[in-house]
């Protein structure tokens, strides 16, 4: 198969690499996004305004690819609220306190319910709906606040995050940008999340362990404030604890597991996947939000059932707010374009990021190796603006590119710039993207991003290596 690059094919791949050197320099993406809407849209149309309104057509087209994730995490994000505000996260996590007998139980118990919950709340809401009530536990038993944060950052906003099996965000955006399902993006993840989240874990206990040992770090009861992380959204909210009874409580915390538990049975007995299983988990999500504040709020329920929705949009909108202008231009490179500018690629184009990919393996010699590299490499480097999601559609159109170019292994190098954007970025590096593990344990989120330095860097290479062998 052979393609004759145009005009169009140049500017977009000038645009790609000055986004990468735009998150290079730590600055916000969006400006050169718009320009190179307006720019691609200007060159094949030939008319100022059908590329001004291409600008704002791309970014409708966006929205309309991530709306149902947005609408997800805003309403995750409003029912763990209302969980918070009514004490119920604490009746629903306060039995693992009971197994936690020594650090290392509690550094492994902590951070596998972090992940776990955050697989169905996402990891922001999961540090609020767990940080405050097992904190005090794992202190009491010797392991140092800086402990805990590790293992609820690395678990929850590491690999909950970035495997995203329940929500399915992540592998939505990257997915859509390399023009997959899916269903294969994430099942081509399962191998490289647990490669990541074994080896990092690992190498970080062993790290935390020698410095608890030599006596470099220990548990400081006086310096830990368990009050930091009241509401690290900004929003006031009035907090009921004392409303419903234990025995309500107690029902609320076995059966909002059951239902979620229940979410996954039918998803996996019926084959849901994609946009059917984020409309099961949603729907779930808004009915418990319902019947809490029903219960909760009594003549003023109607009302709440609004406020929390309100918070939850609110933060939905905050999160991927520097996300859709960034989608928007990525989207361009596959079949968006036609969507938004009509037919206007050039004779023979099966979209401008496949076209790019056969006329890179047509010059350039690839193999798994290097195509494994360069998207760790990406992935690692679109997650330093600190978002982790802002610049995995540039880590999803990269893959399906070099995945042309070699010929195989589209899903297996997605996920892998998945992986590396969401680690970083998510984030387990960034020191600004670890302040809600960091606030809610009163330890400094630089020294938090220091620790976690040098066992992500171990995972991400074992990763890549891994990968290699998988494409």
């Amino acid at each position: 198969m052979s393609v004759t690059l145009s005009s169009l094919h140049w500017i977009y791949l000038i645009f790609i690499l000055l986004i990468v050197g735009v998150m290079v320099r730590k600055r916000d993406t969006t400006l050169v996004c718009i320009l190179g809407i307006f720019i691609l849209g200007l060159l094949a149309t030939s008319s100022i305004s059908q590329a001004v309104s291409g600008v704002f057509n791309s970014m409708i087209y966006a929205i309309s690819e991530l709306l149902g994730t947005i609408l997800i995490i805003s309403i995750i994000y409003g029912m763990s609220k209302v969980l918070e505000a009514t004490g119920i996260n604490e009746v629903m996590v306060s039995p693992f306190s009971k197994f936690i007998k020594t650090p290392t139980l509690a550094y492994w118990i902590i951070g596998l319910l972090m992940m776990v919950i955050s697989w169905f709340f996402w990891p922001s809401p999961a540090v609020a709906l767990m940080g405050a009530v097992l904190l005090p536990v794992a202190l009491k038993v010797g392991l140092p606040a800086i402990g805990v944060a590790m293992a609820m950052n690395l678990f929850g906003h590491g690999i909950a995050l970035s495997s995203d099996f329940v929500i399915q965000g992540a592998p939505k955006l990257t997915a859509d940008a390399a023009g997959l399902p899916v269903g294969e993006v994430i099942s081509a993840s399962i191998p490289l999340v647990a490669t990541m989240g074994i080896v990092t874990t690992i190498a970080a206990f062993i790290f935390l362990k020698r410095d608890m040992n030599s006596g470099k770090i220990k548990v400081d009861k006086k310096d830990v404030d368990i009050t930091l992380y009241s509401n690290e959204d900004g929003t006031e909210g009035q907090v009921v604890k004392q409303i419903l009874s234990k025995k309500t409580k107690r029902v609320f915390a076995i059966l909002i597991p059951m239902l979620f538990m229940l979410d996954v049975i039918i998803m996996i007995t019926a084959n849901l996947q994609g946009g059917d299983a984020t409309a099961l988990v949603g729907g779930t999500a808004v009915f418990i939000l319902t019947l809490i504040s029903m219960c909760t709020y009594k003549s003023k329920g109607m009302e709440q059932i609004t406020e929390f929705l309100i918070r939850g949009f609110q933060f939905g909108f905050k999160i991927f707010g520097p996300v859709i202008p960034i989608a928007a231009f990525f989207y361009m490179g596959d079949m968006g374009f036609v969507s938004v500018f009509g037919e206007v690629l050039p004779n023979g184009s099966t979209g401008l990021v496949n076209d790019l990919g056969v006329a890179l393996a047509q010059t350039v010699p690839l193999n798994a190796g290097i195509g494994s590299v360069t998207l760790t490499a990406v992935g690692t480097i679109t997650g330093l603006d600190g978002s982790g999601f802002s610049g995995i559609s540039l880590a999803g159109s990269v893959a399906k590119l070099f995945a042309t170019a070699i010929g195989r292994g589209a899903a297996t190098l997605t996920a892998l710039g998945q992986i590396a954007a969401i680690w970083v970025g998510g984030g387990t590096l960034v020191p600004w993207a670890l302040i809600p593990a960091a606030a809610i344990c009163g330890v400094n989120p630089f020294e938090l991003a220091r620790r976690n330095l040098v066992p992500v860097i171990i995972g991400l290479t074992v990763t890549t290596i891994v990968a290699m062998f998988l494409i």
